[in-house]
């Protein structure tokens, strides 16, 4: 047996059994809290509150999306009307529009889940 199958071999054994020490704890921890008479109701609570995962995966998306589109207009603008670089625009203003696109859509998820 050489590396080539031990590799896969030990990443699945390393995820599975961080897995099964994850939900065999948790199992433990909430038969003690069971067994010190605390409602199994408050296993719940967490999943109920907030806003759906989905809507602040789309919202992150659509600002990323539009920050890339910006960031590639304002590179074409910069490299019609200057004499910079292209190959450096390019990369520079897509990368940092697309970061000011997630960070104005962490910013509209917070909004979100305060209201």
């Amino acid at each position: 047996m050489g590396p080539q199958v031990l590799v896969p071999l030990s990443l699945f054994a390393m995820i599975f059994g961080i897995v099964y020490l994850f939900y065999s704890t948790r199992n433990r921890e909430r038969l003690a809290l069971i067994e010190k008479g605390a409602d199994a109701s408050i296993f719940l609570k967490g999943k109920t509150n907030g806003v759906p995962a989905w809507k602040i995966f789309i919202l992150n998306s659509a600002f990323l999306l539009i920050g890339i589109g910006l960031g590639f207009f304002i590179a074409l603008l910069l490299s019609t009307y200057t004499d910079m670089n292209s190959d450096v625009i390019y990369p520079a203003t897509i990368i940092t529009m697309s970061g000011v696109g997630l960070l104005v859509g962490f910013h509209r998820a917070k909004d979100l889940d305060k209201e």
